[in-house]
This record gives C-alpha cells, structure tokens and sequence, in this order.
C-alpha cells in the first residue's frame, strides 16, 4: 500500500514539472480553433434550405452537408495520436488548423452538391485533430485541481459555438450569401496557426518520435466502417432499410469493417491506430457513453428545430437562428456556475441536474403547436443550454480523471471519435424520425377526410362557397378539399417533430442512472 502511494505521488509530481508557466497565453489559440471548428458544424444548419435551392438539392441529400463533415472528423479522429507523435503534437495542430481553413474557403467556393460534399469531407478531416488534441492541451496545461475550471472554460468552445452557429448562419445567410459562412474562417484559421505556431506548449512526451509507423490496415477498416455507416443511415430510409437488397449489403460492409477494425486494435502488435485498452476504464467507458448520446441530441435538435421554424412557421433564417440563441446564454450561464463550482461538488449531481434539464427542454418542445409564440421557443431552449452546461464538462472530466496525462491524447481521440459518431448518426435518424413519423400520423388522420365526417363536410364547404366567387364549383369543391389535405399534412409534419423531441427528453433521462457506475468525485 505504501509503495502504491509513493508511486502515485511521483507519477503527480513528474506530470507537475510539465505544466507551462503561463497556461492561459498556451490555451489562448487552442480556444480560437475549437470555436471555429464547433461553430463550423452546426452554421450552416439555417443555410441548408438555401444550398439546397443552390445546389438543386432535396431536404434528405442537404443533409449530408452536415453528416459527411462530422464523419470525416471522426475518421481522422482515433489517428490523432499516431500524427501527434509523427509530427509532434504543437506541428500537428498547426496543420489541421491550415487544413481546416483551406477547406473552409474551397467550401465557399462550391458550385454543386457533390464538390460540396468532397470539400466539406476535407474540412472535416482538417477539423477531426483539432477538439481531441485541444481537449488533452486544456486538462495538460492546468494542475488536476484546476481542470474543473479550464474545461469550463472549454465548454464555451464545444457548447456555445454549435449553439450560435445558426444565430451567426442565418444572419451572414439573410445579409450577405451562404458561402461568407465558410469565408469568415479564413482569417480566424489564419490567426489562430500563427498563435498555435508561437505560443502552443509542448510537453516532452507530446513532441516528434522516431520510428513511428502508421495502421494502415486500421485506418483502412475504420475509413470503411464509418464511411458506409453513414450512407446507411443516409439512404436507409428512402430505401426502405432492409427492404432494399443494396442497404443489407452497405450494413454488412459497414458491419464486417467494423469488427475487423476493433480487432486490429485489440490484439497485441506494434504501432496501432489507436490503444483501446482505455475502454477496459468504467469511468472512461461509461463516460463516452453518455457523451455520444447526449451529442446526438444535440445535434438532431439544433438540425430539426431551425427547420421546423422555417417550414411550419415562416421564420427567416436569421430568426430561426436568433429564436435559438437562449441556448447559448444557458449554456454560457451553466458554464460560469461550474467555473466556480465544478471542484466543490460531487460532478454526478451535476450531471443529473444537467441531463434532467435536458430532458425537460426537449420535452417542453414536444407540446408546441403551429400557434406558439416566439417565448415559448426561447425558454426551453435556455433550459436546454443551462443542461448541456451543466452535464457536458463534469461528464469529460469524471470519465477522464482515472487516466494518467500519457493516455489523455489517445483517450480524448478515442472518445471524441464516438461523440462525432453519434452527432452524425443522430442528425441522419432524426431525418428518418420526420419523414416516418409524418408518415404514421397522416396514415392515422386521414380516414377522418372523408364524406361521412360532419367536420370534414362542413369546412369543404364553408372554403368552397368563398372560392366560387372566382372559379365554377366542382373546381372550387377541388380546392377546399386539397386545402383540406394540405392542413392534414401540416398537422401530421409537426406531429412528427413533436415526436423527436419527446424522443429527445426521454433518452436524456435514460442516461441518469448510469451516473450511479461512477465513483463519488472528491471536492475540493
């Protein structure tokens, strides 16, 4: 027992001699570029109609814009610790911010929806180093009595950037055109290399190795998987899933790459993609468990709602963004209360006080109607932002705190590559939930439009006698009920984002009482 104390003491003091004298000036680029890569992928959410008019493309394939960037991040993810010691990590940052920017103004440049998509994948592969390597920098640079505050301080990067990517989209959207969105991160990617460059601290065993060999097997497996487990869940539903013979075959690719993959990484051999013995960590499993569910919902939610505002409501882009900034104002409340707060409580009650807030915001917008006001829109999105402040920094650091700083990079790779995963694999469901759920209310409602329905007679005719006065009355009895038809379809179509969202609440109170597999975290 002594000998276990005296290790660990020293394990502390030799991970102490590595702190930067001034962390702050160190972090300062890291936080430039985790806004700009957060704010990137959920900014052009309220400029999607417009790409789609653009580009010629259906609401079903616009998605992809935002599917295929987080993909490609989450393939480029897990390899995040082998380019790190290739490079050394400072190089390595610098590279994906210049990559990142690149791509941002290729993808300004776009003139169809396939060059889009391809430009949208490199951005996303520029991206995919920059929020693990920023996440290992943050809990690196600060002493583990101090990793409450600067992870709150992380959030606003992580949190508030998707948050306000619709505000920022839709104005630039309304007042200037869709490509500025991607044209602003130019000189921010800029600025943000130049200080990494200069400033960005690099511990020893974060610099450049010798020797280093790439899995290229692993990162071919991995490439697969993710890549066909995407256009599963992209093409699934308009091919009726396992109905179509071509889907079964995408999933059983998707699927035999995958298992390859993890077995590549768990049997012993030199130079794996990445060490997934992190997994065999309750904390760190359990953790990125939480992680992936609650970055779905967040991201289905921020894709759906600046939709529904636009379609249902006749909202502007610019406005369906602002109706969803008290978001970021709860979120940026619950990140100043666990800047002061985080090292002081046990981080599960807060976890739970986050997810429960959560859940209620998605379930308050699972009762809207097409009659709400814009308040009603507001509130539970500031609910929702005060839970996601409230649970998403004290998750990363219960499942990260078991772990030495050594396995930080390959960790927070690892953990960040199934948070990209379930933000993309939640935007392509949320998609299927719109359209069967549509689907399923209408086929419920409309046996009600029929002749032996007293309502239904009585509003045909009552449009049909004003509609006369223009047009003979077999064409006008055509309209009303065509009229008629088309209330049916509204009111199926927001039945069905009443019923994502109460998806939404629910899954977020499921993720509760797995906080209790979680060790008591001691306060400061």
């Amino acid at each position: 027992m002594a000998e276990e104390v005296q290790v660990a003491a020293f394990e502390e003091d030799d991970e102490s001699k590595y702190l930067p004298k001034n962390p702050w000036l160190s972090v300062t680029p890291v936080l430039i570029a985790v806004i700009m890569f957060a704010l990137d992928g959920t900014i052009a959410n309220v400029a999607l109609p417009h790409m789609a008019g653009s580009f010629g493309a259906t609401r079903d394939e616009s998605m992809w814009i935002l599917t295929f960037y987080l993909i490609a991040s989450g393939i480029v993810i897990p390899s995040v610790d082998f380019f790190s010691k290739f490079f050394g990590r400072k190089n390595f940052f610098t590279i994906s911010i210049l990559l990142f920017t690149v791509a941002s103004f290729l993808c300004g440049t776009a003139k169809s929806l396939v060059s889009m998509v391809i430009f949208r994948i490199i951005q996303g592969a520029g991206g995919g180093g920059i929020v693990p390597l920023s996440q290992a920098i943050m809990l690196e640079s600060f002493p583990k009595e101090k990793r409450g505050m600067a992870m709150a301080i992380f959030g606003m990067g992580t949190i508030i950037a998707p948050v306000l990517g619709p505000v920022l989209g839709g104005w630039i959207t309304d007042n200037w055109t869709w490509p500025w969105i991607y044209f602003i991160n130019v000189p921010i990617g800029c600025v943000a290399a130049i200080l990494s460059h200069k400033y960005l601290f690099n511990p020893p065993y974060a610099r450049r190795k010798k020797g280093v060999k790439m899995d290229w097997w692993g990162f071919f497996y991995l490439s697969m998987w993710l890549l066909f487990l995407q256009i599963f869940f992209d093409k699934g539903n308009n091919k009726d899933w396992f109905g179509s013979t071509w889907v079964r075959w995408i999933f059983t690719i998707s699927c035999i790459n995958g298992i390859l993959f993890f077995i590549t990484q768990i049997i012993k051999r030199p130079n794996k993609l990445c060490d997934l013995s992190v997994l065999t960590n309750k904390a760190f499993l359990t953790g990125t468990f939480i992680r992936t569910v609650m970055q779905g919902v967040l991201y289905a939610s921020v894709a759906i709602l600046p939709q529904f505002l636009q379609s249902m409501m006749g909202y502007t882009a610019y406005l369906s963004g602002l109706s969803m900034m008290p978001r970021g104002f709860g979120g940026l409340t619950s990140l100043i209360i666990c800047a002061f707060i985080a090292d002081r409580v046990d981080k599960r009650k807060m976890v739970a006080c986050g997810l429960l807030l959560l859940g209620a915001g998605a379930l308050s917008l699972g009762f809207m109607n097409l009659q709400i006001s814009s308040i009603k829109i507001m509130m539970p999105n500031f609910v929702m932002g005060m839970g996601i402040g409230l649970s998403m920094i004290p998750i990363i650091n219960l499942s990260m705190e078991t772990l030495t700083n050594q396995q930080m990079t390959n960790a927070s790779g690892l953990q960040n590559m199934f948070t990209n995963i379930g933000g993309s694999i939640g935007t392509s469901l949320v998609a299927t939930f719109l359209t069967r759920f549509s689907q399923v209310h209408q086929y419920m409602m409309v046996g009600k439009l029929s002749d032996l329905n007293n309502a239904f007679v009585t509003r045909v005719q009552s449009t049909a006698s004003v509609l006369m006065q223009y047009t003979s009355p077999d064409m006008a009895t055509h309209m009303s009920q065509y009229t008629q038809y088309n209330s049916l379809v509204q009111q199926s179509t927001l039945w069905a984002y009443m019923d994502s969202f109460r998806i939404f609440g629910l899954l977020c109170f499921m993720l509760i009482p797995l906080l209790l597999l979680f060790k008591k975290s001691k306060s400061r």
